[in-house]
C-alpha cells in the first residue's frame, strides 16, 4: 500500500450512533482506506444545546456500546472533546487524513458542519457530509409554491410519495482496515498503537451524588443491539396491539425514540423492516397499525423540518404572535421561572405533587424511567401550559434535561404544539383535561396507581389549582393573543 493509500478516512459519528445503515461509514469504508471513527463531545460551541442529565446518562453507555461493536470488528471509538471547529482538523492533521465523512444534522450546528466541509476541502481532502438520520431532507419536502408546509397530515402525503433509500448492511469481521498513528502514541496503554482518546469516565457524563439513574438502567438498553432488539420485541409482540397506544397502562408502544434520538436504529431501518424488504417475518395485524406507527416517524421529520427552518425552535415561539402570550409565570432562555410566585407551582408539577392524579402519574415515571407515556406527555403539557400559564418554554427545558429521548427537533415541536404556538398545533382552545383524559385512556385507574400509590390517603395533596377556572382563564389569554394578531396581521 503506497502512502497515499494508507492516508486513512475519518467518519465523523453524532447523532449516529451504530454500524447499520450508516451512510458515512459505508462510504468511508468504500474508499479502501484505514478507518478512524471518532466522537467529538463538543457542549460549547454555537449553535450545540448541551445535553440534558438523562441524554448525558444515555449517552455514556451508548458510546461504550459501540466501542465494543467496533473493538469486535478489530477497530476502536476515538473519543475527543471541545469545539469541533477546532478538534476535527487538529485531529485530520495529527492522522494526515485524506477525507472525512459524516452524517448529516439539522440544528442551527450545521454551520459548523458548513465551515468544516469548507476549510476541509480547501486543505485538499475529500469531505462528504450524507442523508443518514431522516428518510427525508428538509428541503425535499414543499409545497406547491415551494415552500415548508406547515400542516402535518399534507406534508407526510407529500413525504410517502418519495422512495426510500435502500438500507445499508452492517461492515463484517475482515471488511475494514483501522488506521494507526506515528505520534502521540500512549506508551501506557495496553494498545500502544492506537489513537490518543479521552477517557470516557472523565467526561463525568453518569451522574453519582446522587446516582439517580437506577430507573433508567432498569428500564433501557442503550446501544445499537438494545435498539435492534426494541425493535423485534415491537414488531413481534406489541405491534398488534399498537391501536391501545393510547393507553398509558398498555404495553403497546415501541420504545425506539431515545435510540432514534441518538442513531443506534436509523429510521431507514424502520421503514423497511415494517414496510419494504425486512417485513416479510411482520405478523398479520391490521394495516392502520403499521400506517400509524410509520407516521409518528413521519411526526418526527416534520419536527426537523420545524427545527431546520427555525434553529431557535426551542426559545422562539414558531407562530411570532405567541412571543407576547400574556403568561402568569415567564422564564428565562434556560427554562428557570423568573416570577418567584409561580416557582412552587412548577416544582410541585415537576415532582408529581399536584393533586392531579394522571399528570402526578406521567411526572413521576418521567423521573424515575426517563421518559413518559405519549398521551399523558400531551396532558402534562397541557396543564402547565393552560391550567398554570407556565411558559412553554420551562417545560420544554424540563423534558430537556430529563428525557432520554430529549430531541433537539422533537421536544420543542411537541411543547409548541401543545401550546398553540407551533406549525401545526393543536387549536388555542384544547385544553387536556387531566381527570376526563384519566377516565377515557386509564378508566380502571392502573397506570394511576402504578405511579400514584399513595391516592386517596392522607399523603396525598389536594389540587393545586381548580380545573375549569383556570381553563377559562387560559381560554380567555388566549383569545386575546388571538385577536391581537388579526389586527396586526
Amino acid at each position: 500500500m503506497s502512502r497515499s493509500e494508507n492516508r486513512p478516512s475519518v467518519v465523523w459519528l453524532r447523532n449516529d450512533l451504530r454500524l447499520a445503515d450508516n451512510p458515512a461509514l459505508t462510504a468511508a469504508a468504500s474508499e479502501n482506506r484505514p478507518l478512524v471513527v471518532v466522537y467529538i463531545h463538543d457542549e460549547i460551541s454555537d449553535g450545540i444545546r448541551p445535553l440534558g442529565s438523562a441524554s448525558k446518562w444515555w449517552l455514556h453507555h451508548s458510546l461504550t456500546a459501540l466501542d465494543a461493536a467496533l473493538q469486535k470488528l478489530g477497530g476502536q471509538l476515538t473519543l475527543r472533546s471541545g469545539p469541533a471547529a477546532h478538534v476535527l482538523p487538529t485531529l485530520v492533521d495529527e492522522l494526515d487524513a485524506a477525507s472525512v465523512h459524516w452524517n448529516r444534522r439539522y440544528t442551527a450546528a450545521r454551520d459548523i458542519d458548513a465551515g468544516l466541509k469548507s476549510s476541509l476541502r480547501e486543505q485538499g481532502l475529500t469531505v462528504e457530509s450524507h442523508q443518514g438520520n431522516l428518510l427525508n431532507e428538509p428541503w425535499q419536502i414543499r409545497n406547491g409554491q415551494g415552500e415548508p408546509y406547515r400542516v402535518f397530515t399534507p406534508y407526510w402525503r407529500a413525504a410517502q410519495e418519495r422512495p426510500v433509500r435502500e438500507l445499508l448492511p452492517p461492515p463484517e469481521s475482515g471488511e475494514l482496515s483501522w488506521a494507526e498513528t506515528s505520534s502521540d502514541r500512549d506508551e501506557s496503554s495496553n494498545n500502544p498503537s492506537a489513537i490518543p482518546s479521552d477517557n470516557l469516565a472523565d467526561w463525568n457524563l453518569l451522574p453519582t451524588h446522587p446516582d439517580w439513574a437506577a430507573g433508567l438502567r432498569e428500564t433501557w438498553t442503550p446501544g445499537e443491539a438494545g435498539a435492534l432488539d426494541r425493535l423485534e420485541s415491537f414488531v413481534a409482540e406489541r405491534l398488534a396491539d399498537y391501536h391501545r397506544r393510547d393507553e398509558p397502562a398498555v404495553d403497546a408502544t415501541s420504545g425506539l425514540s431515545p435510540h432514534l434520538r441518538f442513531g443506534e436504529i436509523s429510521p431507514t431501518h424502520i421503514w423497511h423492516r415494517l414496510r419494504g424488504s425486512g417485513a416479510t417475518s411482520v405478523p398479520t395485524v391490521a394495516r392502520k397499525n403499521i400506517a400509524k406507527f410509520l407516521s409518528e416517524i413521519g411526526w418526527r421529520e416534520f419536527s426537523a423540518t420545524q427545527l431546520f427552518e427555525h434553529p431557535r425552535l426551542s426559545l422562539d415561539s414558531y407562530r411570532p404572535a405567541y412571543n407576547v402570550f400574556p403568561w402568569g409565570y415567564t422564564v428565562d432562555q434556560l427554562g428557570a421561572v423568573d416570577e418567584p410566585a409561580g416557582v412552587a407551582e412548577v416544582e410541585a408539577w415537576r415532582r408529581g405533587r399536584t393533586g392531579i392524579p394522571l399528570v402526578d402519574a406521567g411526572m413521576r415515571e418521567l423521573w424515575h424511567t426517563g421518559t413518559m407515556h405519549n398521551r399523558v406527555r400531551m396532558v402534562v403539557a397541557s396543564f402547565l401550559i393552560k391550567n398554570l400559564l407556565i411558559d412553554w418554554r420551562a417545560g420544554e427545558q424540563w423534558f430537556w434535561d430529563t428525557l432520554v429521548d430529549a430531541d433537539d427537533a422533537s421536544n420543542p415541536a411537541n411543547w409548541q404544539w401543545v401550546a398553540g404556538s407551533g406549525a401545526d398545533a393543536a387549536p388555542y382552545f384544547r385544553v387536556f383535561n387531566p381527570v376526563l383524559q384519566q377516565k377515557k385512556f386509564d378508566p380502571t385507574g392502573e397506570y394511576v396507581a402504578r405511579w400514584v400509590p399513595e391516592l386517596g390517603t392522607a399523603d396525598y395533596p389536594d389540587p393545586i389549582v381548580d380545573l375549569a377556572e383556570t381553563r377559562r382563564e387560559a381560554l380567555e389569554a388566549y383569545a386575546a393573543v388571538k385577536a391581537a394578531a388579526a389586527s396586526r396581521y
